[in-house]
């Protein structure tokens, strides 16, 4: 029988989300010598190049991109701040994943339903169901818990009396879910407010998008690695320690920010929920074969734990339960129906 296209793009989804972290863990292994700037500058650049291609393949032209981006530069001005948190996003994962194991960071960046859920009761004035507060709890426990080593030692309070910087890196991950979890939900409240001329035109809204978001993001890391990598740019060149790791994890990121977007369009939170909770599973299997984690007991219990958070928390009846967090009456513009979905983290068109 054939797949669907929301299960094909739940796949790819899958082994994008596994095969990024762990091939970003080996990029940034060791003494790594590039700039994560001009990383995330070549990634925005890819991003940007097929999603050109993807246009003019489907259909349309360079008039119909141009109209886009002439007609909508209001929208590009609001983008400028999702995309520049996008890209410390970006090196931040850097950061997390050179200094933990890739099962860790797996299981400690799901933190961002956590800070989604926050920013969408703040911002949005949304509510949670009962099931969806249970989930969160559970997902913070299972964070916990993946900090254990034997039932003993908590690398967090190991690492900041003088580990090998675990202690940096779980705090560059719970900075990629803040930013995360902020960036969805300003994303969908820009979308709500801001009325697009494009599309009463007709155009593929989604790809055109991409095309926005990476050239936003192209000027804001370009801006950044100006003012902050300019003497070592000048004295060593932009791509100076480039290697075939380094390469490849640019191209896992790019390919990973379309495969996101395809799956906005072809599927529903249920299936990415499943497509999460099987890649933290993945990432700690193949992390242990491959890099040879040790996977004590604490952690197993951490990946089933944060599963079934990630179920329980895109669990579409866990819109329709009584909340247990009311928020005050929404802004006429962004209206606050109990049967709304809580943004979901990485919700960004991209």
């Amino acid at each position: 029988m054939a797949l669907s296209a929301a299960s094909v793009w739940l796949l790819l989804l899958v082994a994008q989300n596994t095969s990024k972290t762990l091939i970003m863990r080996a990029a940034v292994s060791g003494q790594p010598q590039f700039l994560y700037s001009a990383a995330v500058l070549a990634t925005e650049t890819l991003k940007a190049t097929v999603s050109i291609t993807w246009v003019l393949a489907s259909g349309g032209s360079l008039r119909s991109i141009t109209f886009f981006l002439r007609s909508e530069w209001r929208l590009f001005l609001r983008v400028m701040v999702p995309a520049a948190i996008y890209n410390c996003q970006q090196m931040l994962e850097f950061v997390a994943l050179s200094r933990l194991e890739a099962p860790v960071f797996s299981i400690i960046v799901q933190t961002k339903l956590l800070t989604t859920a926050l920013f969408s009761v703040i911002l949005l004035r949304r509510r949670l169901g009962q099931a969806q507060v249970i989930a969160l709890v559970l997902l913070m426990v299972g964070v916990v818990l993946a900090q254990m080593k034997d039932g003993k030692e908590n690398s967090i309070l190991s690492a900041a009396s003088g580990g090998e910087g675990a202690a940096l890196g779980v705090v560059a991950t719970l900075g990629i879910a803040t930013l995360s979890g902020f960036a969805a939900v300003y994303t969908e409240m820009v979308l709500k407010r801001g009325k697009m001329v494009a599309h009463k035109e007709g155009a593929d809204m989604l790809t055109y998008m991409q095309i926005y978001m990476a050239l936003a993001s192209m000027l804001t890391i370009g801006v950044f690695a100006v003012g902050n990598d300019l003497p070592q740019i000048a004295e060593r060149g932009l791509w100076h320690g480039f290697d075939l790791a380094a390469v490849i994890a640019v191209v896992s990121s790019a390919v990973g920010g379309l495969i996101v977007a395809a799956v906005l369009k072809y599927a529903d939170s249920v299936l990415k929920g499943y497509a999460t909770a099987a890649s933290v599973i993945l990432t700690g299997m193949l992390s242990c074969a491959f890099f040879g984690t040790t996977l004590d007991l604490h952690f197993v219990l951490a990946m089933v734990t944060v599963t079934c958070s990630v179920f329980m928390y895109n669990d579409k009846g866990a819109a329709a339960a009584a909340p247990l967090v009311h928020a005050a009456p929404a802004e006429p513009d962004v209206k606050a129906e109990p049967d709304v979905e809580l943004a979901k983290p990485d919700g960004r068109s991209r």
